[in-house]
Order: C-alpha cells, then structure tokens, then sequence
C-alpha cells in the first residue's frame, strides 16, 4: 500500500516538526544558567562594606592548587569583627553578580558552602531525567506511535514547567525539574525520528542539519532572554509556555502520524485514511522511497526472540551507544581543560559561547562532508581527532602555551561534537522502524551517562580531572577501532523489520563491492 504524501505536504510536516526545538532549547540548554556560582561572601552590616571593612570582616584562605594564592573566605567570618576565631555565615550571603541570571536557584535559596551539594544533586537528577525520557518515551513511540508520544511528551512538559516555575524550595524544584527533563527529552526523541522518517534518503542529512542549526539558534536566544530577564522563572516560563503552541499538531490533520509507523501497525482505518490523502494529494514527486514498501500484512510484530538473537543490531546499537558515551563525557573535559591546567577559569559567557558555535560548527561540517565521504568514515575521523587532541593536550600540557591549549581544547570540543551529533543520525538510519525509537533513546541515554561526570567532578571541585581525561582518551581510542565494525548507510533506504536491519553489515575490507547488474539475462564478466 502506498503512503505518499506529496512533496508541499512533505515540506510542511517537516518545518512544523522544527520549530518546537528552537524552545526545548529552553528547557534542555539552561542548567549551566540554572546553577551559575557567582562570587560571594557573609553578609555584612551595611549596604555595600568597603573592602577595608571586607579584609577586616573576613579571614584569608589559602588556595587549594599551585599558583593560586587564595582569597577571602567566601562561607566563614570573624566573630563579632575580631580575629578571635571564625564562625559560619549567620546572617546570609551577599552575592556579586557578573554573569547569568541574577536570581537563579543558587542566589535564591542560598545553594553555596553547606548547601553546595545540593547543586551537583540538581544537574544529576536533570541528565537522570533526560536519560529516563529517552528510554520510556522512546520505548513508547515504537508500541504506542510517534504521534500519541508526541502529544503525551509536549503535555507533561508544559504541566511540568509551570509546577517548576512556582517551585517554593529545592527538593520540590529537583523533583519538577527530573520530570520536566524526562517530558522534554521525549518531545526532542520524537520529533527527531519522526522527522527523519518524512524524509527521502538524499534528504535526510540536510534536514537534520537545519534541526540541529535550529536548536543551536534556540540556545543563544536563551542567553538573550537570559540578560534580558534576569530571572529564573522567567526563562523557564518562556521555553515552556510556547510549546503548549504545538498542542494543535493533536488536531486531525494538522500533523498526522508517521507512515512508516503506519506500515508495521494494524490500524486499517488510518491506512485507508492515507492511501484516500494520497489519492486526492499525490503529484509527480511523491515519496519515492515509501512507494516501494511492501504490503502491511508482510510485517510482523515485534518478536522479542527474534530481537535477542538479532546480533547485527545489537553490535551496531552497542559501539554507537559506547561512542556517544566518550563524545559526550569527553566534551566536558576540553570545556574546562584550560581552568584545571592553569587554575583560573575562563568567564561563563566565553565557555558557553564556546561551546554553542562549537554545535553549529559541528553541524555545518557534517552537511558538508558526510554525504560525499559518508557517515562512518566522519565519525572515525572526528573521534580520531577526539582522541588526538586530548593526547596533545595531556602529554604536551606542560610545554604549552595558553593560546595552544586554547586551539587543542576547540579542536576536541568541536570535534566530539561533531561524533556525538553524527551518533544519533547514524543510529536512526541504520535502526529499524519497529525499533528506531528505543534505539536512538538507548543511543542518547548512554551519552547522557557519560555526561554525568560533569556534575560529579564539580563536586570535587575538578580534582582528578587528569586522571578523568586520561579514562576517557583511552576509551576514545578504543571507539575508533570498534567504529570499523559499522555500516554505511549514506544514501540508503530507512530499514522496517528485524530482518532489514540485520542485512545492514559492515562491507568487506578485502575487496571492493560491485553493484554491476547486467541489463539482459547473459552473464556478466565483471562479476
């Protein structure tokens, strides 16, 4: 049965599933905003002491790294103003705020000294959150259909960013903040793999690229809102109220379900609704791709036997899983590289625009190099460079200069960047339908459990971050080598069932594949 479209149709389906990533930016980019640490220390009587009366206020504590020499106390003073012993700070903090949001979380309810842990506490149960959504949601877009997810995913998320907003302490905004993180990251999963599902193979990447661009745009209008506002429920209130928008694509015909979901379902009535919309719609380009599928009644459920023994897929699934876990735990360590080496941090502003550009960067030169050169060969090249770059940084660290290590720390940033991004569109294209969701929902997970060590290492304070970064280099050499067991699926057509994707295998190395077909029944002498 043919599901086509038609081309307009097409075109509209897949601008209507871009622009909600231009606000879930909102809510998955804005923890760094969320728990920014400005410069503090105990109130003091008065509205603005002087530095005689700070120096006077305040002990001196010597810095915890070489070539640091220290400031004053930013959570212990003297007691009544003499230097007779020290004492926690009774009456509060007073913050000096430079960067970021002016009340976030940390300023609001004094997450600093005692509190701190709170704030590492916050960030893990956040990725958690995220980790969670990509496997529950992605799980459910597979059994339940990309529209249904969908719909639930944008509906949680906007209960669950109002509860945020009007979080009254922090156990109840960790709590509100796991869910909205959960909700969220299944509007991004869906919307991902619903989008590459409306597309023909030569457009898969170009696509992709414009969601990721449009993401990266939602990230620096975040920072705008960020100055302009200065408050922390203000800009989770703008990420989070746009998106009760998108509750419209529920309304029939606004943004139907998948057709490739469609073809492996038993929902009749939806098919014949389809195949009437094509009849009435069709023009001369039509899905080309969706044509050729086979009749519904040729694809069987879910077998989970036949999945356990699926070996091909899970081989893939496992070394796209294991680069997504360096490409992202990797990133945090070229972000703060230069701060851990030399002992003073760049501003927040530098590391976050950094960090952005790095993403758009990224994505330009995947659009232009993956289609010509294809997706394996990319990914092993930008976790080549990975792994390059931090071998420089770590083994050559003493003998270079800042300007260096600023060059090496981009190169890596960019570069894993650039793996993890390529990780998920590989895994969508090479996952079969029935099981794409949970796929690229596992593929993400596990790149949210390398980003967990960011969290922890703040806790710690970045101690033992060499020995972080040398765990993870070596690793990142580890996925180069297993990055040659993939496939190539530049240019090919989307799998359906276990078996299409188990027939996505790597070629061989001896011997080079030929696709010579001879036009008539005579034999061929090239094969």
């Amino acid at each position: 049965m043919v599901l086509a479209l038609g081309r307009k149709k097409q075109r509209m389906l897949i601008c209507l599933s871009l622009l909600p990533n231009l606000f879930l930016a909102f809510l998955l980019s804005s923890d760094p905003l969320l728990t920014l640490a400005s410069p503090h220390h105990c109130r003091l009587p008065g509205p603005s002491p002087a530095p005689q009366v700070l120096n006077a206020s305040l002990p001196w504590e010597k810095g915890g790294r070489v070539g640091n020499s220290g400031g004053l106390s930013q959570c212990k003073q003297y007691i009544n103003g003499t230097q007779s012993g020290v004492e926690n700070c009774e009456a509060g903090w007073d913050y000096n705020v430079t960067e970021g949001l002016r009340i976030n979380i940390v300023t609001e309810w004094d997450l600093v000294c005692g509190q701190y842990w709170l704030v590492p506490v916050e960030e893990v149960s956040f990725i958690l959150g995220v980790l969670t959504g990509c496997l529950g949601l992605g799980f459910a877009a597979d059994r339940l259909g990309r529209l249904k997810t969908l719909l639930t995913s944008l509906t949680l998320s906007v209960v669950f960013g109002v509860l945020v907003c009007v979080s009254t302490s922090p156990p109840i905004f960790i709590v509100m903040r796991f869910c909205l993180a959960a909700a969220s990251a299944g509007v991004y999963l869906t919307l991902y793999i619903t989008r590459l599902e409306l597309c023909d193979p030569s457009l898969r990447l170009l696509v992709t690229m414009v969601a990721g661009l449009t993401t990266v745009s939602g990230e620096l209008l975040l920072l705008g809102v960020a100055l302009s506002c200065q408050s922390w429920r203000g800009l989770l209130g703008a990420g989070a109220a746009p998106l009760s928008l998108f509750l419209t694509y529920g309304i029939p015909g606004v943004f139907p379900e998948s057709p490739r979901w469609l073809l492996l379902s038993e929902r009749s009535a939806d098919l014949n609704s389809f195949s009437e919309r094509r009849d009435r719609e069709r023009d001369d380009e039509s899905f080309t791709e969706l044509d050729s599928e086979p009749s519904p009644s040729t694809y069987p459920h879910l077998s989970f036997p036949e999945l356990v023994h699926s070996r091909n897929i899970w081989k893939n699934m496992c070394v796209l899983g294991f680069t997504s876990f360096i490409s992202h735990g990797i990133s945090h360590c070229y972000s703060s590289f230069r701060g851990d080496v030399r002992g003073t941090a760049p501003s927040f502003y530098w590391t976050y625009l950094l960090s952005v550009c790095a993403g758009g960067g990224a994505w330009l030169l995947l659009w232009a190099t993956v289609n010509r050169c294809g997706r394996r060969g990319i990914l092993l090249l930008a976790m080549t460079m990975t792994g390059l770059a931090s071998l420089i940084l770590l083994g050559l660290m003493e003998y270079l200069s800042e300007a260096a290590i600023t060059v090496f720390s981009v190169m890596g940033l960019f570069s894993s960047q650039a793996a993890a991004s390529l990780c998920v569109l590989f895994t969508a294209e090479i996952m079969p339908t029935i099981i794409r969701g949970s796929g690229v929902g596992m593929v993400l997970a596990l790149g949210c459990v390398g980003r967990l060590t960011s969290p922890l290492m703040d806790l710690r304070n970045h101690y033992g971050y060499f020995l972080h970064h040398v765990v993870y280099s070596s690793l990142a050499l580890l996925a180069v080598l297993s990055i040659l067991l993939l496939p190539e699926s530049k240019r090919k057509p989307l799998p359906q069932t276990l078996a299409d994707g188990e027939q996505y295998r790597r070629p061989p190395l001896g011997r080079r594949r030929r696709d010579n077909v001879p036009l008539l029944a005579t034999p061929n002498p090239e094969t």
